[in-house]
């Protein structure tokens, strides 16, 4: 099932549609249609040119993300556990020693900034890993990121087994269960936000979202209008969060 979610999430997204009515416009003219092939292959250039636009992209990304705008940690509540969800950090792969951090790495640092403010005492990593590919879980790639912002190895409580948020929020739940633990601080991006928040409130936990990552930004007008690789890759993940967030619901 996991594997058919990808790929299900692949052809829904402005790429994988986009090259699927190509593909289909090309088979199309093959047999003899050419003008329905022609009327296609037009509409799948169009459908990926709009989601390249950086005005389309910032769009659907800031309907997800201002459902839960930045808020500065000294104006956050307490709560029992912060829970940080896993990709922003790298598994450690083979011959390479250190984790590699990625765009989403913010979700470490405002985990560790809410520990620091001493928002909770004790911090949930979660995320697992293929050991063909990696040799550690993304949370130990995590515990080791936020034991270098001042995180000690005793706050930080890993969960290890999840391969996507679904399981996440199962297997912490589990872990907050033993220890008595239900109000907790929920640390991902802020595109994430609204679905990870659904699927932990299902777990019968009291939800605090603390989201980080914002992706929209200001910049000059004319660069709205220009197609690039990062808005097409925006709107893409912004259509598999709000796909996820009807499923889940």
């Amino acid at each position: 099932m996991f594997i058919v979610s990808k790929i299900v999430i692949m052809i829904l997204s402005p790429l994988g549609s986009s090259l699927l009515g190509g593909l289909l416009a090309l088979a199309l003219g093959l047999f003899g249609r050419k003008r329905l092939a022609l009327v296609l292959g037009a509409l799948a250039l169009i459908w990926l040119w709009a989601w390249s636009l950086p005005v389309t992209s910032y769009a659907i990304r800031g309907y997800l993300e201002n459902l839960n705008p930045p808020v500065n940690v000294s104006a956050m509540p307490q709560a029992e556990a912060i829970v940080v969800l896993g990709g922003g950090t790298r598994p450690l792969g083979f011959y390479r020693p250190y984790p590699n951090l990625g765009a989403a790495s913010d979700r470490e640092w405002h985990g560790a900034r809410l520990y620091h403010a001493s928002k909770a005492p004790i911090v949930v990593l979660t995320g697992g890993h293929d050991a063909r590919f990696s040799t550690t879980s993304s949370a130990e790639a995590m515990r080791r990121f936020m034991k270098a912002l001042g995180v000690p190895d005793n706050a930080m409580v890993l969960e290890e087994k999840s391969r996507n948020t679904t399981q996440n929020a199962d297997f912490t739940a589990d872990i907050l269960e033993e220890r008595g633990i239900n109000r907790i601080l929920l640390v991902t991006s802020a595109l994430h936000m609204p679905r990870a928040q659904g699927l932990f409130e299902r777990q019968g936990l009291e939800v605090i979202p603390a989201a980080t990552d914002h992706e929209v930004r200001e910049g000059p007008a004319w660069r709205l209008w220009m197609p690039d690789t990062e808005a097409l890759d925006g709107s893409s993940r912004a259509i598999k969060e709000i796909v996820g967030r009807l499923v889940g619901r």
